[in-house]
């Protein structure tokens, strides 16, 4: 297939929207594919600004995205995918209408707020036969990679324990009276209208279950929680500790009220012949303590990488590649395989998380809840 056959469109995600922005620049890393609808706002204004800065044809620019999905997939040309970057209370409604329609999709996180409507898109999407990716970055990244391809090559042996925290300090004003916190542009987060049964949990919580999940094949079996909202509607802090398929137990916190730290995602596992630590931070690093040998620090775009995955490194070691190129890896992947199904070739596996990634998110989020408020009492998923 030759460059530019893969067309997308977006909803959501408009020209001052942080989010949309970072997935039209990762998806723009792969020549394969183009803008060529979308549906960026409510706001007319906003939503033409959106669409002239990207040279979209006013024809393919839609005040809603129900006549978006239907117009699109009765086109000739239509999109073949479709990103949909709005706030958390949309996800399941545009999902189920492009799938509805015969168009593949990529989705934000959390993947919509029941389990019930995670299954539904779930199913829609097999029934249909139609890829459904959920954009959860940091699997994206090159090192995360490499974890994954140690841990499943023995090197740190059979895993004992797992510890991961997603901490952030963006909400630290919200712990005082009349907080100032209302400036922040993601303030829609705190509000259960729009975020759902949780803020942190789902924003942040749900990264580290993913990404667990993604590097170690483990899957949680039950969890007790505690959250703290601090007077307000959602959690700003939560602490879990997981039980997973195996037996093991892991414990995560995330967190956006730890003063100091920006977007502190670290993962930590442990096994009877080794460990290792992956930093979002410091995302080219992975961190591996061989039992009884001295600590190693791998760095991303080295020759002495033995993992298949380290040949997912675009830039020499050294030159840092961060959060776009976690993206681009995602779409890349993600287009690689709608290319394969639009050739009749898709072998149905691929390395990006999946519409069942996202079913798992939603679950783990309300067994947080649940547990929370039931005295952190054990909820099984």
């Amino acid at each position: 297939m030759t460059a530019k056959q893969i067309r997308y469109g977006m909803v959501g995600g408009s020209l001052n929207a942080f989010i949309g922005e970072v997935h039209r620049k990762a998806i723009a890393f792969d020549p394969r594919a183009e803008l060529t609808a979308g549906s960026f706002s409510t706001m007319e204004a906003t939503n033409k600004e959106t669409a002239e800065a990207y040279g979209l044809d006013p024809a393919r620019v839609y005040k809603d995205y129900k006549d978006m999905a239907k117009a699109e997939s009765a086109r000739e040309d239509g999109i073949d995918f479709v990103s949909i970057c709005t706030p958390n209370y949309l996800h399941y409604d545009i999902a189920k209408a492009f799938l509805q329609n015969g168009i593949h999709v990529v989705c934000e996180k959390p993947l919509c707020f029941e389990v019930e409507e995670a299954l539904e898109l779930e199913q829609l999407a097999a029934a249909n036969n139609l890829l459904f990716g959920v954009t959860y970055t940091y699997t994206g990244y090159t090192m995360s990679k490499v974890m994954k391809d140690m841990i499943a090559g023995g090197k740190i042996g059979n895993i004992v324990a797992v510890n991961a925290e997603y901490v952030q300090d963006w909400l630290i004003d919200d712990l005082m009276p009349g907080a100032a916190a209302d400036q922040n542009l993601s303030v829609w987060r705190k509000d259960p209208k729009y975020s759902g049964i949780a803020n942190s949990v789902g924003d942040i919580g749900t990264h580290i279950e993913n990404y667990v999940h993604y590097v170690t094949g483990l899957k949680i079996k039950r969890l007790l929680a505690t959250t703290n909202t601090y007077g307000h509607a959602l959690d700003l802090n939560a602490n879990m500790i997981v039980e997973y398929d195996n037996g093991i137990t892991g414990a995560y916190w995330t967190s956006q009220i730890a003063s100091g730290h920006l977007n502190g995602l670290v993962v930590r596992v442990f096994g009877d012949k080794g460990s290792l630590e992956w930093q979002q931070e410091q995302p080219d690093y992975l961190r591996f303590t061989p039992k009884g040998g001295a600590t190693q620090i791998i760095s991303r775009g080295t020759g002495y990488i033995e993992e298949a995955a380290g040949a997912v490194s675009r830039l020499p070691a050294g030159h840092p590649e961060g959060l776009y190129v976690a993206f681009a890896n995602i779409y890349q992947n993600f287009i690689s395989a709608l290319i394969d199904v639009k050739h009749g070739s898709y072998g149905g596996k691929a390395d990006f998380p999946t519409v069942s990634d996202g079913v798992s998110g939603v679950r783990f989020v309300h067994a947080v809840v649940k547990s929370a408020q039931n005295n952190s009492g054990w909820v099984e998923l």
